[in-house]
């Protein structure tokens, strides 16, 4: 435990889920459809036809799983509001049986001593606004706003702690240049309009949230980082690591940092933001902290036939890897919470994900032993507190994920849980590293004790 012990004493406790990934109930109490719901059945978009139409019937057995959570013994969950459920055209009519889920959850999270930390947009975007342009069109990020003031209109008495937008890369590159995610577009014409209109979005809910909550606002953001190298010490593959990096990571950081969108990343992708008067300092309206999403290191080649940024990922020699094909790299996670600190003057941060699919086995007596996961999160707890011994402010992690879950284009068959789900009959069983990650928590607070 004494590789803990540099942990803050505020530091949190947490575990996280998404909405879609969840909740499933997709057409219960007036909740009307997202881009997700719909890309679902795009035949071949997910791996075997899999949904979130049940998912982990989240909406039903949420007491359940706020059980589970005071069993581990966290004291935070990051959890996203399904915008559709809330405001089932994208905005105007607001659908009280929606916002009535969330006001049930949260009062039983404060019951439970779980403090909420509330993400509006998890991917799930009303089908409605993609019928009116989605995330290229600039109206959407106004919607957000809208979407936002009315959730911490809500919920603003209780929640103090909100993130506005989840991973903004892989709704833009993923969902708009590459097509693996909603809404499966693959035109860089799009993808860079909706980039730019996420993070207008975010800036323009952040002033949303602060002017309806009524309990001080804690706001954020929250990206997924990659540290980025060249998989070789040829020049190409050095500039493309570069090109990678500025992908993957300053396109993001930049503008959120005050410091605009990067000029080399303007002329690799040869298509200018719609930026308006005003949008870039709306972008950088200052947070009280950030969000820090990691799962790997890319190393990567020159892929000059490729999209946007010509450079393709590489294994690694050697590399352990995940179920999902990714390598387990803790270090990673102290180089960008350091880089955060050092280059962006960032802090405090949450590492509000961080996480492993492995496939998991239910023994004969019920149990699930999952060595993998549980070394994972303490080579990557360790990494936090490697971090915070050199100075960076990490305020809180988040283990991706609670539960098993809908694990979007994957479906079904990549497990990230805590808690092992059999999705034939919802039943929920705490995993090794579930029992583990209690005994860190515990073990750091009886250090402060």
């Amino acid at each position: 435990m004494a590789n803990l012990t540099a942990l803050p004493a505020h530091f949190r406790w947490g575990v996280a889920t998404s909405a879609y990934q969840i909740e499933g109930a997709v057409d219960a109490d007036g909740r009307a459809p997202s881009i997700w719901d719909t890309f679902c059945r795009v035949p071949g978009a997910i791996d075997n036809g899999d949904t979130g139409d049940v998912a982990c019937d989240h909406y039903r057995r949420w007491p359940e799983d706020v059980a589970l959570m005071r069993e581990l013994g966290v004291d935070a969950y990051r959890f996203s509001v399904a915008w559709p459920r809330v405001l089932p055209e994208g905005t105007g009519r607001v659908n009280p049986a929606g916002l009535a889920f969330y006001d049930r959850l949260v009062d039983a999270l404060l019951e439970a001593g779980i403090r909420p930390f509330v993400t509006l947009y998890h991917w799930d975007l009303p089908q409605a606004l993609q019928d009116r342009g989605g995330w290229p069109a600039r109206d959407t990020a106004y919607a957000l706003a809208d979407y936002a003031a009315v959730v911490a209109g809500a919920l603003g008495d209780r929640v103090r702690d909100w993130t506005t937008i989840n991973e903004p890369l892989c709704s833009a590159w993923i969902g708009h240049l590459e097509g693996r995610m909603a809404p499966g577009d693959t035109d860089l014409a799009l993808a860079v309009p909706a980039a730019h209109h996420l993070l207008l979005g975010h800036g323009l809910a952040t002033a949303a949230i602060r002017a309806h909550a009524t309990e001080p606002a804690s706001v954020g953001v929250v990206c997924n980082l990659s540290p980025i190298e060249p998989a070789s010490d040829r020049p190409e593959d050095v500039a493309a690591a570069a090109r990678a990096d500025g992908h993957v990571n300053r396109w993001w950081l930049d503008p959120l940092f005050g410091h605009g969108y990067p000029a080399d990343m303007l002329e690799v992708y040869r298509t200018a933001p719609p930026i308006r008067p005003g949008d870039l300092e709306t972008i950088a309206t200052p947070l009280e902290f950030f969000g820090l999403n990691y799962y790997f290191r890319q190393r990567v080649v020159a892929d000059p036939d490729g999209p946007p940024p010509y450079a393709r990922q590489v294994p690694v020699p050697g590399a352990v890897e995940t179920a999902m094909g990714w390598e387990t790299h803790a270090a990673g996670l102290e180089q960008l919470l350091v880089r955060l600190a050092e280059e962006y003057g960032a802090g405090p941060v949450h590492v509000t994900e961080s996480g492993s699919a492995w496939p998991d086995r239910v023994a004969p007596d019920g149990t699930v032993d999952d060595p993998e996961r549980t070394r994972y999160l303490e080579e990557h707890l360790a990494a936090c507190a490697a971090a915070a011994r050199r100075g960076v402010d990490v305020a809180g992690y988040f283990a991706w994920s609670l539960l098993d879950n809908f694990e979007w284009a994957y479906g079904y068959d990549k497990r990230f849980g805590l808690v092992h789900v059999d999705y034939a009959t919802g039943q929920r069983t705490v995993k090794a590293s579930g029992r583990r990650y209690a005994e860190l928590i515990r073990a750091h607070r009886s250090v402060l004790a």
